[in-house]
């Protein structure tokens, strides 16, 4: 404790008294105590019925390693021996077979059981094993790759203990949560621990927003639910952020408000279909808001937009959607969630900026197609005659050697970044050679010298920093060029 902190508890114990100090502590720790729960054995009762363990077998072929065993035997023991001869049969015979064990949870006495979809992917038999020790073959319903879920049937003589979905919105960071599941095949384990944050983005997918929760999960407990105190799935464990293998207290679940909807089209239809808006987005900078006349860096900022999508003549390049159906569109990620969710074939609202000014625009949303990526040299070298050096770029008009060297298609115009200055802002920016500068400040360019024009333009209205439209490898992104320091 501070000596500011005794000192002042020394005047309070003055001016209430001792005993009067003493009364009010002991008053308040009741208080205090309310926020955790005695025991969490009812919780747990009411739960674990419904939570199972998985089991996704797979067959490898001779040449892929079988996994390792999870001990190891002594020297010269005959059971290593027997472990070494069944080894060299399996790969002999080439029928190797591959186990992976994680958790799920029952949603319906009918037997429907959600898990993740990295738990069973690939499997070739499925089987589930309910708390009470039964057994049941599953059939795979339907599975979604991007949200990482999964839906399987087990068929019971009788119905099966389940749980419901809750509301993941209501959860609050701090919150207590009760995780269970199946960790390195330790079937019924519970553990406790609360809400560490909401909202992350741990780059397993387009859609990630996950809750942070301390409880501890492993191996293993891959599927399993997060518990609110009322006994309702809010989360479906699905990674640990770990050095080691093992949990250090950061664990990720995805929330149930993101799953229900997913579940419920894999049960109805056996896969998800999603809202397509036929855009490519990226996040708006500080630098970028303030190049557009934006008060903060907020939205998401069109790049490109799909000649044949559904926002092709609606949207354009550098527009920033800032809200979409009435919802805010805050982070870069949020757009993509709020699309995919939204019915196809139906209209939507944006609130988009363009040309310094709040506009909405009606885009009639379309279904999601496969994504397509194109390959590029990015090694290629080109040496035009007429290059031009400008802000720490060496830049050259998009002749046809430029588009042979560096992998252009003649669909696109501007001007073909060379090489870039190492000390430059343009190299601090992002800016490689390959780059092509198809826009500066919302205009076409085509030539080195427009560019020079059109900043010059801009230093003369005290501007600090450029809009520039870039292609890069085929795909389209804005950055803010500083000009005050180039």
């Amino acid at each position: 404790m501070s000596t500011r902190l005794m000192r002042r508890g020394n005047e309070a114990g003055r001016l209430l008294g001792a005993a009067a100090l003493a009364g009010l502590l002991t008053a308040a720790a009741p208080a205090f105590a309310a926020l955790a729960p005695d025991s969490f054995a009812d919780l747990a009762a009411k739960v674990t019925p419904a939570v199972v363990n998985i089991a996704a077998t797979e067959t490898v072929n001779g040449g892929q390693q079988m996994p390792d065993m999870p001990f190891d035997f002594p020297q010269g023991s005959p059971f290593e021996q027997f472990f070494k001869q069944f080894r060299e049969q399996q790969r002999q015979n080439g029928q190797q077979h591959a186990q992976a064990l994680g958790s799920g949870f029952i949603i319906d006495p009918a037997g429907y059981v959600v898990t993740n979809n990295h738990v069973i992917d690939h499997a070739e038999k499925i089987q589930v094993t309910l708390a009470d020790g039964q057994q049941f073959p599953a059939k795979l319903v339907g599975t979604d790759e991007k949200t990482d879920l999964a839906l399987l049937k087990i068929d019971s003589d009788k119905p099966l203990p389940a749980v419901a979905f809750g509301d993941s919105d209501k959860a609050r960071v701090g919150d207590w949560v009760l995780a269970v599941g199946n960790p390195f095949g330790l079937g019924g384990s519970v553990t406790t621990g609360i809400i560490s944050a909401r909202g992350r983005d741990i780059r397993s997918g387009p859609f990630d927003d996950f809750m942070q929760i301390d409880a501890s999960i492993n191996q293993g407990n891959s599927g399993g639910p997060t518990f609110d105190m009322d006994g309702a799935v809010i989360g479906i464990n699905a990674a640990i952020a770990t050095p080691n293998g093992g949990s250090v207290g950061i664990g990720f679940a995805i929330p149930s408000n993101l799953a229900k909807p997913v579940i419920a089209e894999l049960r109805e239809h056996g896969h998800v279909e999603r809202g397509w808006l036929g855009v490519r987005i990226q996040e708006v900078t500080p630098d970028l808001a303030q190049a557009m006349g934006l008060a903060q860096p907020a939205g998401a900022l069109v790049a490109d937009v799909d000649a044949d999508g559904p926002a092709n003549g609606k949207l354009k390049p550098g527009d920033v959607i800032l809200a979409f159906n009435d919802q805010a569109v805050e982070k870069l990620r949020d757009l993509p969630r709020l699309v995919a969710a939204a019915p196809a074939d139906r209209e939507a609202k944006l609130e988009i900026w363009r040309d310094s000014q709040r506009q909405t625009v009606a885009v009639q949303i379309g279904r999601l197609k496969s994504e397509e990526h194109l390959a590029a040299n990015d090694n290629a070298e080109a040496t035009p005659a007429d290059a031009t050096e400008l802000l720490g770029l060496k830049l050259a008009r998009l002749d046809p050697r430029a588009r042979q060297a560096f992998g252009i298609d003649n669909s696109i115009d501007g001007v073909v970044v060379l090489d870039v200055d190492a000390d430059s802002t343009a190299a601090d920016e992002g800016l490689r050679p390959g780059d092509v500068i198809r826009q500066v400040g919302q205009t076409q360019v085509r030539t080195p010298a427009e560019i020079d024009h059109l900043v010059a333009e801009a230093r003369r209205k005290n501007a600090k920093s450029v809009l520039m439209l870039i292609n890069r490898a085929g795909d389209d992104l804005f950055l803010a060029m500083n000009i005050a320091k180039a």
